[in-house]
């Protein structure tokens, strides 16, 4: 199987670029886990456990210079841990680092929940995308969580499989560190958001839907489509050709089986020549959420906006459009595409792997994005 699963990748990858067939090859390989899932049981949206403390680093270790260089920020590593399912078995844990500007607040900080792709680890997803920096002049924290190569040989996040998608493993871990730091640090319950690319954008869709009452809007960077998989071969389809009619029928399912979901304001980001997860996923998400937020949307007709390029000055960037689902006078949806920008974060850290340092800054477009909702702190 394996065998058969890496020819038909390397088939349909043949006419991409050198760099873009090698991350794109690796990204399905990472797709089979290297450790089988437990078993778990079905997940409902409901209110969560209360979480174990965190086990702290008793000697924490010297953080990346180049995560935090020049920040005066504090960049912490800790460990979060939950017993697993049944009192005698053995505790779940994540490790995550948090990033706490240093300027002083009066009022709760918000806090924005970051989750890295495939082939990338919570320190380069922080250097990668630059949102420490946004954070020490925007004055909000950052979480990243950290799959470990345990759990993952890649280190994905395992969007594709059922129990995931309803709110079980990584994402019901996260959702609960999510509170715990919340309540620890004395952030914002109101102003919680949670943001990925790729692997890490499909789980982050799933966490935000799952866990409305803790999520105030998502942020997704090449995305695949949701709730249309439960295997790595139906994972890979997805990300190369999208779901067919099946991405309309798994949200209106979603939401029927969910009368009082409040909506999920998102804001998703899509690079036009990503031969990973190909742009037909970006218009099938745009879709479902018009079917999640359909109650929010006041405005039927979207908003098209076309941005030109720009090849000089000190932030040059590619052409983009974006499709703007507005709320009253608030954006409830936008959706926006990229011309020529792959499997990459965009108006990120080029030294880093899936970064491209040409614009526009994904970094400030979700921030923008993000700081016009708000979410009750109970939901």
């Amino acid at each position: 199987m394996a065998k058969s699963l890496s020819s038909l990748w390397l088939k349909s990858m043949r006419r991409m670029g050198r760099v873009q067939q090698v991350q794109g090859r690796r990204l399905f390989q990472s797709l089979v886990p290297a450790v089988a899932a437990s078993p778990v049981r079905r997940a409902k949206p409901v209110k969560l456990p209360r979480p174990k403390a965190v086990k702290a680093l008793r000697k924490p270790a010297a953080p990346p210079a180049r995560a935090v260089s020049g920040l005066p920020g504090t960049w912490q590593k800790a460990y979060f841990s939950v017993p697993a399912a049944g009192q005698l078995a053995p505790a779940r844990r994540m490790l995550y680092w948090l990033y706490l500007p240093a300027a002083a607040s009066a009022a709760p900080r918000p806090l924005v929940v970051m989750l890295h792709g495939c082939q990338q680890t919570a320190t380069d997803f922080a250097i990668a995308t630059r949102m420490n920096q946004l954070a020490e002049r925007k004055g909000f924290a950052v979480l990243y969580p950290h799959q470990s190569a345990t759990a993952d040989a890649h280190r994905c996040w395992h969007w594709y499989q059922r129990a995931t998608q309803e709110g079980q493993g990584d994402v019901r871990l996260i959702a609960e560190m999510m509170a715990h730091v919340q309540a620890k640090h004395a952030l914002d319950p109101a102003r919680t958001y949670v943001a990925g690319l790729s692997a890490g954008a499909g789980l982050a869709n799933i966490l935000a839907l799952r866990y409305p009452g803790l999520v105030a809007a998502v942020g997704l960077h090449s995305a695949p489509v949701f709730g249309t998989t439960d295997s790595p071969m139906s994972a890979y389809r997805a990300m190369q050709h999208g779901a067919g009619a099946a991405h309309s029928e798994a949200a209106r399912s979603f939401t029927a089986a969910l009368p009082a979901f409040p909506g999920m304001p998102a804001i998703l980001i899509h690079g036009a020549r990503d031969a990973v997860v190909r742009r037909i996923n970006m218009a099938q998400l745009t879709e479902q959420f018009t079917i999640f937020n359909a109650a929010a949307i006041t405005r039927p007709e979207p908003v098209l906006r076309r941005y030109l390029a720009r090849a000089t000055g000190r932030h040059p960037r590619h052409a983009y459009e974006s499709t703007t689902y507005y709320a009253g006078r608030k954006p409830q949806l936008v959706s926006c595409e990229i011309e020529h920008l792959g499997h990459a974060w965009s108006g990120g850290d080029g030294s880093v792997d899936f970064s491209a340092p040409e614009g526009p800054d994904a970094t400030l477009m979700m921030w923008t994005f993000f700081a016009h909702h708000r979410r009750p702190a109970e939901g």
